[in-house]
């Protein structure tokens, strides 16, 4: 099946791309709580909603830099925060730090990152992420990586596709349904998340499918964190986000499951210790120091009156650090 024809015929019958409320906004800019004239990176821009919240309650900074790597998103964001302050790149937070000091800019007054996938990408994109909708399979964020779904799917064996779903979806029938993708495949490649999805559905035993979820569900999302190195990166983004905090300069980042979340955890409460050496050493010897503050010990999760109204805030978990 062609993959355009696949992409138009989804497009053709849609309306115009609505913008969704971002998740716990008004939670982001409580936190986020910038000084007058502050520089602010939203280092996942998406549609630019956290971003437009932002510039509403803060009017008094100088500059926001808004990075992300899906092209696409991001051209609806600049259509959406046109003012002279704001500055959009198509980059990976992973580069947050060169970016920002690129625009002669060392240090910040406050970062956001949303890691969940968007209202537009799910549904509007064409690019595979949703399994409610028949697109083909590719699921790549930056259009510049050289693996899409379809790839993985197609040529991955069964014990590597076993290891993804375990490891990135914690998928309890990942071997029942990495060995019924590599039988389907035999017969034709699967193509579009139609096919994919009914090939997860059909692995997993009826009396074992979710009550609230797709049976499809822990297996796109594998797929899609497997594909865009997801993990890695957050690690890395925290890694360089911290070099860039001006003393007391908020971080705040909302995670949607629980990998992410517990690298958020770990990486705060690391850089949040001026010592790592074993307790028993008399004196320190790591020469480690203290990066950021942990502002909040445990997360902060939207209210109920925000997944009655947005079911997609239910599994979101922001936490949030400052710089030391």
């Amino acid at each position: 099946m062609d993959s355009k024809k696949i992409r138009a015929a989804d497009a053709s019958s849609e309306p115009q791309e609505q913008f969704h409320s971002p998740v716990m906004a008004k939670e982001v800019v409580e936190y986020l709580d910038p000084p007058e004239g502050a520089v602010v990176v939203d280092a996942t821009v998406g549609l630019g909603g956290h971003s437009e919240h932002i510039l509403n309650e803060y009017p008094s900074i100088s500059k926001l830099i808004g990075m992300d790597v899906d092209q696409a998103t991001i051209s609806l964001a600049k259509g959406r925060l046109s003012a002279e302050k704001v500055e959009i790149v198509n980059r990976n937070f992973i580069h947050i730090k060169n970016t920002v000091n690129s625009m002669g800019i060392e240090y910040v007054d406050g970062i956001v990152a949303d890691l969940g996938i968007s209202s537009f990408q799910l549904e509007r994109s064409g690019k595979g992420f949703s399994f409610n909708r028949n697109e083909f399979l590719d699921m790549r964020m930056d259009a510049g990586l050289q693996f899409s779904a379809y790839d993985l799917v197609n040529e991955m064996k069964s014990e590597e596709l076993e290891y993804i779903l375990k490891e990135y979806g914690e998928e309890k029938f990942a071997r029942r349904i990495a060995n019924s993708i590599v039988k389907s495949r035999v017969k034709k490649p699967i193509q579009t998340s139609f096919e994919l999805a009914s090939i997860i559905s059909n692995s997993i035993p009826k009396k074992f499918h979710p009550k609230k979820t797709h049976p499809a569900t822990k297996t796109f999302q594998a797929l899609r964190i497997s594909i865009n190195n997801e993990l890695d990166n957050l690690a890395i983004f925290i890694e360089e986000a911290v070099k860039i905090l001006h003393t007391g300069a908020r971080l705040v980042i909302i995670s949607f499951h629980s990998l992410e979340d517990r690298i958020v955890k770990n990486m705060f409460r690391k850089f949040d210790s001026p010592c790592a050496c074993p307790p028993d050493l008399p004196m320190c010897a790591c020469g480690r120091v203290q990066q950021v503050r942990r502002v909040t010990r445990s997360v902060v999760r939207p209210g109920k009156r925000e997944v009655a109204e947005n079911p997609r805030a239910r599994s979101s978990k922001m936490r949030v650090a400052e710089g030391a």
